[in-house]
């Protein structure tokens, strides 16, 4: 399943990728009729919190789910009743640029992380597109553990 999150719900986008969910966000200034057409052009349900991009959406009878809550946790459990995740794909993309992680030799990673994460480290993975390199530390753990939180 692939998304689209207006402006207003760039943490909602983040936990839609550590999810594994391909989430598109519209993190600077795209005009509603902008982002209607991203959704129809990559086949995205579009998730707003815009009432007017909400009522342009089904006008193009476009998959939109509407979010009316600000807490991070409805949020999620609002998609997730609707979309079933798959913990295999959980944190399999970059939570900066969307793109998928692939893993990277341990050798490769070295100049460009800490020491002591690449001391206490076996396995690290590489973002292309951004370079960013993530590994399975803490913060890792703690987005696992806050993962199982919300599906409970």
């Amino acid at each position: 399943m692939k998304f689209l999150c207006d402006q207003m719900l760039g943490t909602l986008a983040k936990w839609l990728r550590i999810y594994g969910f391909d989430t598109f966000y519209a993190d600077r200034d795209i005009k509603d009729l902008e982002l209607i057409e991203i959704a129809k052009k990559e086949s995205r349900v579009l998730i707003t919190h815009d009432k007017e991009l909400l009522f342009d959406a089904k006008r193009e009878n476009l998959h939109v789910i509407e979010v009316t809550s600000t807490d991070l946790e409805e949020q999620i459990g609002k998609i997730l009743s609707v979309f079933k995740t798959d913990s295999k794909k959980y944190l399999s993309r970059c939570l900066i640029c969307n793109s998928l992680l692939e893993e990277v030799d341990k050798e490769k990673a070295k100049d460009k992380i800490p020491k002591k994460v690449f001391e206490s480290n076996k396995k690290f993975w590489l973002c292309k597109k951004c370079k960013k390199i993530y590994w399975r530390g803490t913060h890792y753990e703690n987005m696992l553990s806050k993962t199982k939180q919300i599906n409970n």
